[in-house]
């Protein structure tokens, strides 16, 4: 369901994503409990196709769920909690919190560097992403 909802999001079919993605977060939610690493990556794919439903407010919530359950499941210095940090500090920019998105990415790209190195892509992507905010 995940990689059906993740082709049409890719093809711009996001209303047609979007229920895919909700049974996909239910079926973990059930089998796997609701602080699990795959309900926080499905948290964090569900508020990304509200994000680019240009719904900021609706994504917010099922991001700040997904940060929570990584931190906590998997370390506060994990890549996925980087990659968590770096999709919030994104969407506070897009709601116009520059201040309220810098530290978010300025500890995503502290993970990066550290875990991944400094040349890593996800690395590279999350500083231009910080170098974005004004």
């Amino acid at each position: 369901l995940n990689n059906l909802a993740a082709l049409l999001q890719a093809l711009g079919d996001y209303a047609g994503a979007r229920p895919f993605m909700e049974r996909a977060l239910a079926i973990d939610e059930k089998a796997l409990g609701p602080d699990h690493p795959s309900v926080g990556t499905n948290l964090n794919n569900l508020g990304l196709l509200l994000k680019a439903l240009g719904d900021y407010a609706g994504a917010r919530p099922f991001m700040e769920r997904a940060l929570a359950i990584d931190e906590k499941a998997l370390g506060p210095d994990h890549p996925s909690v980087g990659r968590d940090l770096n999709n919030l500090g994104q969407l506070l920019q897009a709601l116009g919190d520059y201040a309220g998105a810098r530290p978010f990415m300025e500890r995503a790209l502290a993970i990066c560097e550290a875990k991944l190195g400094p040349n890593h892509p996800n690395t590279k992507v999350v500083r231009g992403n910080l170098r974005s905010l004004p």
